[in-house]
């Protein structure tokens, strides 16, 4: 795993953002792109993925490749924030397919969920099955996406 103490100099810099725009942009482009060989752009990027720097390639895909156009954040504030409590709900989250991706916040909220839904049936279930009927979330504010104006890249 990636530590405080991972050094990377220049050309790591440059290879991690070509990889995170596009993780499969070939070796030869990407030694073009930094001035490096394409044998050389290959080990950086073993060291790179085995030390934890690069913690996963993923496609992000289309938001109407799966049938799911509906994207929404909710902010989700619990009762407690204790140990259990905060343990159970993350569980419960990891488990849904709904949910894109979850974060554990400061200020006024303790949740930012992204989901992405089929439509507003799916999340008034959601939020039924996730939200009300767990005693311990206190409330949760809705923020559904009109458009997306800059990509997730990374």
């Amino acid at each position: 795993m990636a530590t405080e103490t991972t050094k990377l100099d220049t050309f790591d810099r440059q290879l991690l953002e070509i990889v995170r725009k596009n993780n499969l942009t070939p070796a030869r482009v990407m030694a073009e792109a930094v001035g490096l060989s394409e044998s050389a752009v290959l080990r950086r990027l073993r060291v790179l993925r085995s030390n934890g720097t690069i913690v996963a390639d993923r496609a992000i895909l289309g938001k109407n490749a799966l049938g799911l156009p509906l994207s929404v954040f909710a902010l989700v504030t619990l009762e407690r924030e204790r140990a259990r409590e905060l343990d159970d709900f993350i569980r419960k989250l990891k488990k849904r397919p709904e949910v894109r991706q979850a974060s554990y916040v400061t200020g006024d909220a303790d949740f930012i969920l992204h989901l992405q839904l089929s439509g507003m049936d799916q999340y008034d279930t959601f939020t039924h099955e996730v939200f009300h009927d767990d005693p311990n979330v206190k409330s949760f504010r809705t923020h559904v996406t009109i458009r997306e104006v800059v990509a997730a890249a990374g």
